[in-house]
């Protein structure tokens, strides 16, 4: 074999490498391999360097460079989508947003208070209790735009007098049996924030804090509701049925809720009330309004607070 034809050869063999590489480069850019099963990383000798030296800076690193740019060009395509599919969801999609049309209050910025240095979120897998470290009082859902403040429910630093909660409901009977419910259950805290708005609806909301979530479950399931009824009537009703029209799509994850509305034929003005049961708080909201109490306002106030507890 002549010396022309070992490097005609040899030519050859290179040329078909290199389209070889080209090829597998090209697929995986139009084809790269799902981010479940990317092949793991090899394992680096001890004392290998982190940076390779220049030399090393082969065909072979060009592939996974390749290979991860068309893998970060396909996550960044899912994450516009996902973008795209908020932007498109209707307005009543979302809690909290007003339209001209549907009887909404505009609330202000709701963000949820921080928490003390080192402590966990409500419902992390750390936070055995599910207990809520963050301010109970700055867990209350603010009142909405224009609406006049409720000085009764400001209770001293904050904190609301259990024997204030209890004048919520109406019997003398039923304020003594629920004050010996919640003294057995062993409760803390009272925190409660209420207002009426320009239409004539007063609202109110109290948040009780329990030692654990099981305590205030048990609470919630056993002592406080019936399924189509609370236990304990409020002022000026007597007779609820379950509010079954809520949208399952504005529940929240770790919150249950239990929502009622007063029975016609109600007096001069009809109640609608929730009970809220989240990690170690058990919340009441309270609406009431001359007439009829309308339910998309009470919706957008029961779904707001289930945000801030969640």
């Amino acid at each position: 074999m002549t010396e022309q034809t070992e490097q005609t050869e040899q030519t050859e063999q290179t040329a078909e490498t290199a389209e070889t590489e080209q090829a597998e480069e090209r697929q995986a850019l139009v084809s790269p391999p799902p981010p479940d099963v990317l092949p793991a990383a090899p394992a680096v000798p001890e004392g290998t360097p982190l940076v390779p030296a220049k030399a090393g800076k082969d065909r072979r690193v060009l592939r996974a460079v390749l290979r991860w740019t068309a893998v970060a060009v396909v996550f960044a395509a899912v994450g516009t989508a996902a973008a795209y599919g908020i932007t498109r969801q209707e307005r009543t999609d979302l809690p909290g947003l007003a339209t001209e049309s549907d009887g909404r209050w505009n609330y202000p910025e709701i963000v949820r208070p921080p928490l003390p240095s080192g402590s966990p979120a409500p419902f992390a897998e750390a936070n055995k209790a599910a207990a809520h470290h963050a301010d109970l009082r700055a867990l209350v859902l603010p009142a909405p735009e224009g609406a006049k403040a409720d000085k009764a429910l400001r209770g001293e630093d904050g904190w609301l007098a259990t024997k204030d909660f209890l004048a919520e409901f109406a019997s003398k009977e039923d304020r003594k049996a629920a004050g010996q419910v919640l003294t057995d259950h062993g409760l803390r805290h009272v925190a409660a924030r209420g207002w009426t708005t320009q239409d004539g609806t007063h609202t109110r909301i109290y948040l009780l804090r329990f030692g654990t979530a099981a305590v205030a479950d048990e609470l919630f399931a056993t002592e406080l509701i019936h399924y189509d009824s609370p236990t304990y009537a409020v002022r000026g009703a007597e007779e609820f049925d379950r509010d079954e029209d809520f949208p399952e799509k504005t529940e929240f994850a770790h919150v249950t809720r239990s929502p009622y509305a007063e029975t016609k034929p109600y007096g001069a003005e009809q109640v609608r009330q929730a009970y809220l049961s989240a990690g170690d708080t058990v919340a009441l909201i309270v609406q009431s309004r001359k007439g009829t109490a309308e339910a998309v306002p009470f919706q957008q106030t029961v779904v707001l607070q289930s945000q801030l507890l969640s």
